[in-house]
């Protein structure tokens, strides 16, 4: 073929509109994509404990941004976080169970009722004020002594929390009613279902007072969260501290998921994130 002729067909597809248009832009992708690679590259790399939560100040200032948080975080980062700052095990045990899936946060109403067969019709009436007098995301937690085989609470008493709002209920004891519990999805642990009653069998001892439930020091206002791992109590004097370290558990946990995932290796994603 006759160089010249080459050349001169080369120059004329060249010159044609639709061709300039398209090396116009290609011309202008390059430049884009050269520009996102330098953007990228020169973004740093997030730290592991990053992420988006709300200021300090206004977690500690307002009670409902901080059952908020801690709403967020699973259970089992709240309770290693309390093990590493404290040294102390605040998890109820094994004998806690839910009635259905749940995950909560709220402040602890406490209530203490003791063994005695009586007579009095008004032996229960401080349980039933302290329910009365609970506020928006309380957390009714109560202590029944030798409880395993009494109903410390049943439908008539979930209905009145859920109306006000309560966030769940823990009982160290047995629960009644669970299949009205369930049907108005009020969240509660015990230690066991029962068909039973506490009336004439048990006195009100107090509400609001220290108690132990399930072996676990509960302060009226310390923070109970809950989910399908099961229940923690966070001291409200330590919340902030707590909250922190759980956060940052939880943020190094789900992000070794896809980590292990494409190395196949936890060993490498342990040394990488600290967390296990």
């Amino acid at each position: 073929m006759n160089p010249a002729l080459h050349d001169a067909n080369d120059s004329t597809v060249l010159a044609h509109p639709k061709i300039k248009r398209l090396r116009a832009v290609q011309r202008i992708n390059a430049r884009l994509l050269i520009a996102g690679l330098i953007l990228v590259f020169s973004v740093p790399l997030l730290p592991v404990n990053a992420q988006s939560k709300p200021p300090i100040a206004t977690l500690a200032q307002d009670p409902s941004t901080l059952l908020d948080a801690f709403r967020q975080v699973e259970v089992a980062s709240v309770s290693d976080a309390i093990e590493q700052i404290s040294g102390h095990r605040m998890y109820m045990s094994h004998r806690m169970h839910a009635l259905f899936p749940t995950h909560f946060a709220g402040f602890a109403v406490t209530v203490q009722l003791n063994k005695e067969e009586n007579r009095d019709p008004n032996a229960l009436d401080g349980m039933l004020t302290a329910i009365d007098n609970g506020k928006k995301d309380s957390v009714y937690v109560m202590k029944i002594q030798d409880g395993g085989d009494i109903a410390g609470m049943g439908g008539l008493m979930g209905t009145a929390m859920a109306a006000r709002g309560y966030a769940g209920a823990v009982i160290d004891g047995g629960v009644r009613d669970v299949a009205y519990l369930r049907k108005i999805e009020f969240p509660v642990y015990a230690t066991g279902i029962v068909p039973s009653t506490s009336v004439g069998h048990y006195r009100f001892a107090g509400s609001n007072i220290p108690i132990t439930c399930d072996g676990i020091l509960v302060n009226p206002g310390d923070i109970i969260v809950a989910d399908n791992d099961g229940v923690v109590v966070v001291p409200r004097t330590q919340a902030m501290q707590i909250l922190t370290l759980a956060q940052q558990l939880d943020f190094k946990e789900h992000s070794m998921y896809p980590y292990i995932t494409k190395l196949k290796s936890i060993e490498q994603a342990v040394k990488r994130f600290g967390r296990l």
